[in-house]
């Protein structure tokens, strides 16, 4: 059996660094904003060339509080792409503001820059380009738009830890940015967990307040917060995998080289020339994606499929009025999208297995 993913594997290669970490925090009896998520902050904005970092709850409350902090709120509208989570539209509207769909390249399967200026309109407050599946979206034209018209870009880096753009790590390149510490991820936790990352020290103030009910001092609510703390528990443990991160994301790298060089039979992920992907997963195009996952299930091998409706197709989004017609791009990804098994511990034998597989089969 090749499963799509297995953290236990990961525990067992890093299990006396994650013992320690966590016995560490059940001794101290300190688990909510301690000194753990604070040497975190610190070592993540170090990572990232960055100023501030802010540990939150979840990537959806990551992205939502940095829209807050940014001002966003009821009669905005925020830019962004359809064949991203849900998370990132369901943030947009817990502001208030309307989710815009922009479509997005063939190629990349990243934000179309060339369709982002039609989307503007004078209610735009913000873009959020999404680097999804581990590579870069295309940054100096959508920050040149941008700028221009006094736009926020928020960067939507949930699935891009230590993914890099003309040489800079994303996350670094916008006013702010947002980061998933779901266990999948190439930065995981053990549960729930997220981040937002800024230059801006009042972007970052903002932010740490709203995290917290308002508070600049416990029980005295400046503003009006929420509650959203990464613990402790979660904050030791991503601090040893950070430690980790740039060696999993080379091994990722080298997995997705190798089943580049010998798929055939579907379309790979094709790198783009001004970024280093870290392959968060790797998709690949077919018109016959159905036979093909039925197939390489028969086989033992595990696949899944990221995601199999767009933005614009959910029940829950159709007030936001787009048809497939309107996001041809992003419709046509939602049926033919399929993730191969890729993670730092599968093994160069079972990529290669699940290559001859796919050859043979599609």
């Amino acid at each position: 059996m090749i499963p799509f993913f297995d953290l236990t594997k990961q525990y067992e290669t890093i299990k006396s660094e994650i013992d320690d970490a966590t016995a560490r925090v059940l001794k101290s009896g300190w688990f909510i904003l301690g000194p753990e998520v604070s040497a975190f902050e610190k070592e993540f904005a170090a990572y990232h060339d960055v100023k501030f970092a802010s540990g939150v709850g979840s990537g959806t409350e990551a992205i939502h509080i940095a829209l807050l902090a940014l001002g966003i709120g009821a009669g905005d509208e925020v830019i962004t792409v359809p064949n991203t989570a849900v998370a990132t539209v369901a943030a947009i509207e817990l502001t208030g503001a309307r989710a815009v769909l922009c479509d997005v390249r063939a190629d990349s399967m990243l934000i179309d820059v060339a369709q982002l200026e039609r989307a503007i309109t004078p209610r735009t407050k913000a873009i959020i380009p999404v680097h999804l599946f581990g590579q870069s979206c295309d940054l100096d034209p959508i920050l040149e738009l941008a700028r221009a018209r006094k736009i926020f870009v928020l960067e939507d880096c949930a699935q891009a830890h230590g993914a890099t753009y003309r040489g800079k790590r994303v996350g670094s390149y916008g006013d702010i940015a947002a980061y998933s510490f779901y266990p999948t991820k190439n930065l995981g936790a053990y549960g729930d967990g997220g981040a937002i990352i800024t230059n801006d020290a009042a972007l970052a103030d903002r932010v740490n307040l709203l995290r917290q009910y308002g508070w600049r001092e416990r029980y005295a609510s400046d503003i009006k917060g929420m509650n959203s703390r990464l613990d402790e528990l979660q904050a030791a443990i991503l601090r040893v995998k950070l430690r980790h991160l740039d060696a999993w994301n080379a091994a990722r790298c080298e997995r997705a080289a190798l089943y580049t060089e010998l798929l055939r039979a579907v379309t790979p992920p094709r790198e783009m020339a001004y970024g280093q992907p870290v392959y968060h997963l790797y998709v690949v195009q077919t018109p016959k994606r159905q036979s093909l996952i039925s197939n390489l299930n028969s086989r033992s091998i595990g696949t899944a499929i990221q995601y199999p409706l767009a933005i614009h197709q959910q029940a829950a989004y159709t007030n936001l009025g787009y048809r497939d017609a309107d996001l041809p791009v992003a419709s046509r990804l939602a049926r033919e999208i399929v993730s191969l098994p890729l993670y730092p511990e599968l093994s160069l034998g079972d990529v290669r297995a699940v290559a001859n597989a796919v050859n043979e089969i599609a």
